[in-house]
């Protein structure tokens, strides 16, 4: 019987395709099209298979191949290798865009076509030989199908009135299909399908979700079509006004102390400063108490998404918008022409990131490339794991691949690693703290002992917490280790520093324990500068993520101009340091002030007061208007009028 059903369904499904044999032949070599895209430069984010993308590339031909049926025979095979045409176009040029930069195509770098015309050429004459056979294939299958098309004597409008009509209601029914958008800042808002297909921002997820030609269309609308948002003439006259100042950088003591060394920024997750001890983590307490070490940094938390908002601030001096709701991934589409790595670029240097998580987690394979980095390495996209085991730190160093890649001895280079080990859950059962107590048990299994390293009670979240602390710790040893063994001791600065504190714990009343909890200096974290002969020097003026960069910048002596940061140098002469929160918040290292008023007992002047609030009302308005007008794009582009 059941048998009977399955040659029954298959014998209709046969006599389907019999019946529709013109039109789903027809229709193709443009699903080749966009399968082919989808299976062969593929994202994590969805499989080829996820239904919504397929819905979409279906919708597509329905109203091409129902626009080529309303018209007489010979108008309509004109129509429809010109379409076909163009759909293999837009697959080459997607694909080949990929094929070379990991990124699927943006018409928005149509902008810059004056001046990449001979980069897009040389990128199409590199590309790989199997797409120009796809297309060829493509092409000549869409040629031969042409006898399918029907000879039709009379033009249709009326059908190419219904097909247009039932395009638009289908097209307006399948986004509801990703669910709702998630209109707060939290830390998984880059995973929501919904907010991806509206905000359009990463191309390589969007072509994921929507599929090609729903992906061109929207590409081509953003671009060119989509209004643009209005213009505040009084907002862009405070911008022009801020960066028309005079460049206040100069010169110190420390200016360009380690010109032309190599730097690497080593960003930890979640390791507190009540974590970082000769106990838990011997390598890095080792380095602090021989280093520029900041004994009063705060890491900027704001929203979902803590880590990366991190590293946006590190890496472009800015963070996320405090007057509108935005996350710092969304902004990947913004110029920042003197981010770290265009600013290490431009002297000389070879400028890489290193992760664990894949190049989409994030988006961060879209916005490093667009901060300048000339490649982000993501573990998990470079190498296969049978198990977890690249979640542990160590195999950062560990893994032969990326070894050969952190290390250079013929050129200058930046290394912006990222740490994952200290991250949640603190579970001896599962996450990091299972791996190493898995990995410790093993070991002692092969050397023989006895005593297998399992412990006999349950492990508390502080005992995980630690001994995940421990886990990046290590990797930091087998860093230096690797510095020496390169002969890269000596000539290589690290610039340490944590993303956030410890807010990933179910039980916060260990934090009570440890820091000051009842207000924004919960942020307190460790951030530190060493270098072999750097002379040990404490720095008890407060500082955040937005001192980072133009500290660093005049470290190696790099120039650069203050007006495009918002923090500055931490070793200036005349640095008087205050820390912004998320809330609008601040601390100077004296006062707590918030909502304009002070809030911990401590005193400062009213005229101080003042002028501190008025301060700290100017910097997230730098900040959140340069984000929102995309300042930077709009300074190059009048620079390049001027010439």
């Amino acid at each position: 019987m059941n048998m009977n059903k399955i040659k029954g369904f298959f014998r209709k499904t046969f006599d389907y395709i019999c019946k529709y044999k013109e039109i789903i032949l027809l229709a193709l070599p443009f699903l080749v099209l966009d399968l082919t895209t989808r299976i062969f430069f593929p994202t994590s984010f969805v499989s080829f298979w996820y239904i919504i993308p397929n819905l979409f590339t279906i919708l597509w031909c329905f109203l091409i191949l129902g626009i080529v049926l309303s018209f007489k025979r010979k108008i309509g095979c004109k129509i429809y290798v010109l379409i076909l045409v163009c759909a293999v176009f837009i697959f080459l040029l997607n694909n080949v865009y990929y094929s070379m930069t990991d990124n699927f195509f943006d018409f928005s770098l149509m902008e810059m076509a004056s001046e990449s015309t001979s980069y897009i050429f040389d990128t199409f004459l590199k590309a790989k030989i199997w797409i120009y056979l796809v297309c060829l294939v493509v092409m000549v299958f869409g040629i031969w199908v042409l006898k399918m098309i029907p000879n039709k004597k009379e033009n249709d409008y009326k059908n190419l009135m219904v097909v247009f009509v039932l395009f638009l209601v289908f097209h307006s029914f399948i986004p509801m299909l990703y669910g709702k958008a998630n209109n707060e800042l939290t830390w998984n808002t880059w995973k929501n399908k919904r907010n991806v297909y509206i905000n359009f921002n990463d191309n390589n997820k969007s072509m994921a979700i929507t599929g090609l030609y729903e992906y061109t269309s929207r590409n081509i609308y953003v671009t060119f079509f989509k209004p643009k948002k209005t213009n505040n003439q009084i907002e862009l006259n405070f911008l022009e006004e801020v960066f028309s100042k005079e460049n206040t950088s100069s010169s110190n003591e420390y200016t360009g102390i380690f010109k032309d060394k190599n730097v690497i920024f080593v960003q930890l997750e979640g390791l507190d400063s009540w974590l970082l001890t000769e106990k838990d983590t011997p390598n890095l307490y080792a380095l602090m108490n021989n280093s520029f070490n900041f004994t009063n940094h705060f890491s900027y938390y704001n929203g979902g998404g803590s880590t990366f908002n991190s590293e946006f601030a590190v890496n472009t001096g800015y963070i996320t918008p405090l007057s509108y709701n935005q996350n710092a991934y969304t902004f990947n589409k913004n110029l920042f022409n003197y981010s770290m790595a265009n600013m290490f670029k431009d002297a000389g240097y070879l400028v890489n990131a290193f992760h664990m998580n894949s190049k989409e987690f994030y988006s961060r394979g879209i916005n490093y490339s667009n901060w300048g980095f000339d490649n982000y390495y993501g573990l998990k996209d470079m190498v296969n794991y049978r198990d977890n085991s690249y979640m542990l730190d160590t195999e950062l160093v560990n893994n032969e691949t990326f070894y050969d890649l952190m290390f250079h001895s013929d050129k200058r280079f930046v290394d912006y690693i990222i740490t994952y080990s200290a991250h949640m859950p603190f579970n001896q059962s599962k996450g990091v703290c299972k791996l190493i107590l898995d990995r410790e048990k093993e070991a002692s299994l092969d050397s023989e002992e006895l005593e297998v390293l399992t412990p006999q009670t349950e492990l508390t979240e502080e005992d995980c917490a630690r001994l995940q602390a421990n886990e990046t710790d290590k990797m930091v040893g087998l860093l230096i280790q690797a510095l020496r063994d390169n002969n890269l001791y000596d000539n290589t600065v690290l610039v340490v520093f944590t993303d956030h504190y410890l807010y990933t714990l179910n039980d916060m009343t260990i934090l009570d324990r440890y820091k000051e909890t009842d207000n924004n200096l919960i942020n307190h974290t460790p951030f530190f500068i060493w270098s072999s002969n750097t002379k040990k020097k404490e720095i008890k003026e407060v500082t955040s993520q937005l001192n980072i960069l133009p500290t660093v910048l005049n470290l190696f002596g790099i120039d650069y101009n203050s007006n495009y940061y918002i923090g500055t140098d931490a070793l200036s002469n005349n640095y008087k340091g205050i820390v912004l929160f998320s809330d609008a918040s601040w601390y100077d290292g004296n006062v707590y002030v918030d909502g304009g008023m002070v809030t911990n007992n401590q005193h400062i002047s009213s005229e101080d007061l003042e002028r501190k609030n008025s301060y700290i009302d100017y910097i997230i308005k730098k900040n959140d208007l340069v984000l929102k007008y995309d300042y930077f794009k709009i300074l190059a582009n009048n620079a390049k009028n001027l010439e």
